[in-house]
């Protein structure tokens, strides 16, 4: 097996290429020109430069590849300018299958989010049933994957790729180019990774890193869906070995409130978590100047109005179809900041305390 994963050297997708790789694939990472290719230092893998906008980049690197790991996003709450975002989502995720198809590849798993389904409003765990329409999505990133979602099922449907998704919804329409090829598609839906190797970090990472270092006084009553990185890649490779076409599954892990995490993180580096609860309102206008100051530093905010809004209400989910139909497991969260505190820590990310010793 000779494996494609794109966005090798990200977080979600480093955590795949080595999972791949230990269960005996070769692998080849597309990355863009001048990535920061730290998670890949040492590994086996092939690289091949290119860009989800660049058509013959994505031909190139799809030759000669058995299957396709798409876990390429612009992950980010706040963007400058939203249309860049979709062009890398939607219209790059478009550009790859027709690659991937035309060159023969017979199984793509397509990464996803939870981000595409709706919250249950009683606070309880949704799953795969619950779709999230793109008007009623907060924010470009959540616009932008329930767009990327519905594309990939049109074509499956319209150009007869089997799609398995792991979190879909149903497409707006798209121009596609005609191939005679098929290729099974199966999409899954990762809920909230922490762990090691978060390099740039993701939000939820600088959360951790944020709490760590003393540096979040409040917390507001919601809650996160969190899955050590590493269970979310060997979901991967369970997906592509036993993911069913046509369906979609939710690759999450423990339910905890906002401000249990924030304890946990404290207890780890010796620091005195937060007490003072907050409505969530509280955070608007540390947001509205947050993102006005980003326009003018160009530096992506730590607070953003899709993250305030979003935490309105518990974003919990339920993995259990991929427990029963991919015998997906997850640990406990709790081993999933203990590894993301410590590899932050020895990345330098974390200033020391008294007690940091506590986190080995």
């Amino acid at each position: 097996m000779k494996s494609l994963v794109t966005g090798a050297n990200g977080f979600v997708g480093s955590a795949v290429a080595r999972c791949l790789l230990n269960a005996g694939h070769e692998v080849r990472c597309l990355v863009r020109p001048g990535s920061d290719l730290r998670n890949l230092y040492k590994l086996p893998v092939e690289l091949s430069e290119g860009d989800l906008r660049s058509v013959p980049s994505l031909k190139r690197a799809v030759a000669g590849c058995d299957n396709l790991f798409h876990v390429a996003a612009d992950y980010r709450l706040w963007v400058p300018n939203p249309e860049t975002m979709y062009d890398i989502n939607v219209k790059g995720t478009e550009a790859l299958i027709l690659a991937a198809a035309e060159a023969g590849m017979s199984r793509m798993i397509y990464t996803s989010s939870v981000a595409t389904i709706a919250l249950q409003s009683n606070g309880m765990a949704a799953d795969e049933t619950i779709r999230l329409h793109e008007n009623q999505a907060i924010g470009a990133y959540k616009r932008s994957k329930i767009a990327a979602e519905r594309l990939v099922e049109a074509m499956v449907a319209e150009r007869g790729l089997d799609a398995v998704i792991v979190n879909p919804s149903r497409p707006r329409s798209a121009t596609m180019a005609s191939t005679n090829r098929s290729l099974d598609a199966v999409i899954v839906n990762p809920s909230t990774p922490i762990g090691p190797r978060d390099v740039r970090p993701t939000p939820t990472g600088r959360i951790i890193i944020e709490a760590a270092n003393g540096r979040i006084p409040a917390f507001i009553d919601t809650g996160l869906n969190l899955v050590h990185v590493d269970d979310v890649a060997s979901g991967h490779l369970a997906a592509l070995r036993s993911g069913k076409i046509g369906e979609r599954y939710i690759l999450g892990g423990q339910n905890v409130l906002f401000s249990q995490l924030l304890r946990d993180v404290a207890g780890l580096v010796g620091r005195r978590p937060a007490r003072v609860r907050l409505p969530w309102g509280a955070l608007i206008p540390v947001a509205l100047f947050a993102e006005g100051l980003a326009r003018i530093t160009g530096r992506e905010p730590f607070a953003t109005l899709a993250g305030v809004y979003m935490a309105r209400h518990r974003m919990f989910f339920a993995s259990t179809k991929a427990e029963r139909e991919l015998s997906y497991q997850s640990r406990p969260y709790i081993e999933g900041i203990k590894d993301a505190v410590r590899w932050f820590r020895d990345a330098g990310y974390l200033t020391q305390t008294r007690d940091s010793a506590r986190a080995r």
